[in-house]
């Protein structure tokens, strides 16, 4: 995916404020960069993402032990609790000049509460009016990182700058830690001689001059690149709710391009012609299934008229050619399923032996024996097997009620 990374400028309200950007393709070439007011910038379609930069001048770094159950559960997927908030105001209130309310903070990635953890700060105002900045133009940010953190495996020192304004910019994984340039300040530093120094071209000759050996260049947009691959997130926290909000309007803009977008109307199409053969087909599946059904309910129904002429009006013929069939078999002196011998009889069969009812009761087809004292899982069992027979039986009171149920 493509990645534009914008450098944050440190008064995004000034409608002259300039942008530091670089576009990589895939995160580890640089495509494009250039510095340019905001309305200028690339502006990013539905596969670029646009990652926030924040210089090292505007954070500060502080290591603080997080007391037990401060990070809770839901840290990773939420960004931070308030509850955490209210902790790291706490633990930094006296390391900082600022009022804890009006900064920003960000944990380290992963943190591990039994360690101490690395937070960040920065002016909260000033990177929400950034973000909102950037936003407004139509550029929403899906993740701020940081120039620098301290997560790197090896010391790193860096001159930054220009020849008059040039800062030595020190990372390591204790810390990250900002100097002027000066002799002061590279004696106090004591840089070993087998370090490497990496230097930006403009203030090259004077990192030279001031180690008096040999430095490696890079270039900004390279420095930047590299910082693309921190696994540092400054977004938490408020940020963090505000950056998903963010996303949620990034996928809203990436289905309206999709439903407008003159490049998508072949893909428009196609959906469209899709959905229409599908529903056609459905339709006609349906209507064949229903003339099925059709067909199968009169072939039913003739069966009953055919059988049972005096039957002239058909509702339900199930029912109906049951009723018929009990009728007919009563008329003819059979017994039938409904019949009380029928029913004790297949009852009869499934309890166990000595067991005899004290009375019995018998009408409109249902048989209520008394005095059986049938145990809840054997009266279970014995309506289970009575099911195939088209019975059912159920505790009634001190009674066992048997009665005939639709065949299975």
């Amino acid at each position: 995916m493509t990645t534009l990374i914008v450098t944050l400028p440190a008064d995004p309200a000034d409608a002259a404020a300039v942008y530091d950007y670089v576009l990589t393709a895939d995160g580890s070439a640089l495509s494009e960069q250039s510095r340019v007011p905001l309305a200028l910038l690339p502006q990013p379609g539905s596969t670029v993402e646009v990652v926030a930069l924040v210089t090292t001048d505007k954070l500060s770094w502080h290591q603080v032990q997080l007391p037990k159950g401060s990070l809770g559960r839901r840290f990773a997927s939420d960004g931070g609790a308030p509850r955490l908030r209210a902790v790291l105001e706490g633990l930094l209130e006296d390391q900082l000049l600022d009022e804890t309310a009006q900064l920003h903070f960000a944990i380290e990635p992963n943190p591990d509460a039994d360690k101490p953890v690395w937070v960040a700060v920065c002016d909260r105002a000033w990177l929400r009016a950034a973000l909102q900045a950037l936003e407004q133009s139509g550029r929403a940010v899906s993740r701020i990182v940081p120039e620098f953190a301290p997560d790197s495996l090896v010391d790193e020192l860096c001159v930054l700058g220009e020849p008059e304004h040039a800062s030595l910019v020190f990372s390591r994984a204790g810390g990250v830690a900002v100097w002027p340039v000066s002799k002061a300040s590279v004696a106090l530093l004591d840089w070993p001689a087998t370090q490497t120094i990496v230097a930006e071209p403009a203030v090259a000759a004077l990192a030279e001059q001031l180690f008096a050996r040999n430095v490696t260049l890079q270039q900004t947009g390279q420095r930047r690149l590299q910082a693309l691959h921190s696994s540092w997130d400054l977004a938490q926290f408020e940020m963090a709710n505000s950056s998903g909000a963010r996303t949620r309007k990034r996928l809203t803009e990436l289905v309206g391009n999709l439903l407008r977008a003159p490049r998508w109307r072949a893909a428009r199409f196609s959906l469209l012609a899709l959905l229409l053969v599908n529903l056609a087909g459905l339709n006609a599946w349906a209507w064949r299934e229903q003339a099925t059904l059709r067909t199968q309910r009169a072939v039913v129904n003739d069966i009953l008229t055919r059988t049972f002429p005096q039957v002239r009006v058909v509702v339900d013929p199930l029912v109906q050619m049951g009723k018929e069939v009990a009728a007919l078999e009563q008329a003819n002196g059979a017994t039938s399923a409904r019949d009380m011998e029928v029913m004790m009889g297949a009852f009869a069969a499934l309890v166990p032996p000595a067991t005899t009812p004290t009375a019995f009761d018998f009408s409109a087809g249902e048989l209520r024996l008394k005095g059986l004292k049938l145990k809840p899982d054997e009266l279970s069992a014995i309506s289970f097997k009575l099911k195939p027979q088209a019975y059912a039986a159920s505790a009634e009171g001190d009674a066992v009620l048997i009665k005939q149920v639709a065949t299975p």
